[in-house]
């Protein structure tokens, strides 16, 4: 009887590479394996790089780089309609305005600030003499907010009377400071007021979480607002 030819046994390609490699690097213990590597997969340079988004940033530069924060769908910085406010006089800078009650009160010569949880009054006197137009504003206030205010973003630039002063209103969006322990920004709208009365500038920031209802508080503040 013819004897039946034996069965051919394929060896895998993968079994063969590794036994050549071991035969390859047998009785060479000096040369060290060689790194396996990845197909389509590139080393990064040994020398070291700097990305221009990753270079540390300091003053308007870090500003201009801020990107904005996204506004809340339910604002938390409705002022109540139902607030007292009451009447405050700086002696320093002959002005008075009045504020919801019991907001924070931080003064410093003729500079005021009221603050309460997101929002914010601002007063300080101005060096301009003759009322702003919206032309001036324009080219000379915004292009210096956009520089100071963290993801500066302008909405409109108006002509504005109030209380026998003329000026401008500019009303602009930015990032609040980060909060002390969260972290957490929000998306600001402010109303900059310039003012001229008499020879005298006074300049007012109204400040509040973009989409707060805060229009009565703002007109109550802005009518009551005076030149000493």
């Amino acid at each position: 009887m013819p004897k039946r030819a034996r069965p051919i046994r394929l060896v895998p390609a993968l079994l063969v590479a590794v036994t050549l490699a071991a035969c390859n690097g047998s009785g060479d213990s000096s040369s060290p394996a060689a790194e396996p590597s990845s197909p389509g997969l590139v080393a990064e340079p040994t020398s070291p790089t700097t990305s221009p988004s990753t270079e540390p940033t300091s003053g308007a530069a870090a500003v201009a780089s801020e990107n904005p924060v996204a506004p809340e769908n339910n604002p938390p910085g409705d002022i109540p309609d139902n607030l007292a406010f009451v009447m405050y006089r700086n002696a320093a800078g002959k002005y008075s305005i009045s504020h919801p009650e019991g907001w924070a009160e931080t003064a410093n010569g003729s500079t005021v600030t009221f603050t309460d949880k997101l929002n914010s009054v601002h007063v300080e006197v101005g060096s301009l003499t003759s009322p702003p137009t919206v032309t001036a504003a324009r080219s000379g206030e915004v292009p210096s907010l956009e520089k100071s205010q963290p993801a500066f973003e302008l909405k409109d630039v108006s002509a504005f009377k109030v209380g026998g002063a003329d000026g401008v209103k500019i009303v602009y969006r930015r990032n609040s400071a980060p909060d002390p322990v969260t972290g957490r920004q929000y998306r600001d709208e402010v109303e900059r007021y310039l003012l001229v009365k008499g020879g005298r500038e006074l300049i007012v920031e109204l400040s509040g979480p973009v989409g707060a209802d805060n229009v009565d508080a703002y007109h109550q503040m802005l009518s009551d607002l005076a030149f000493a």
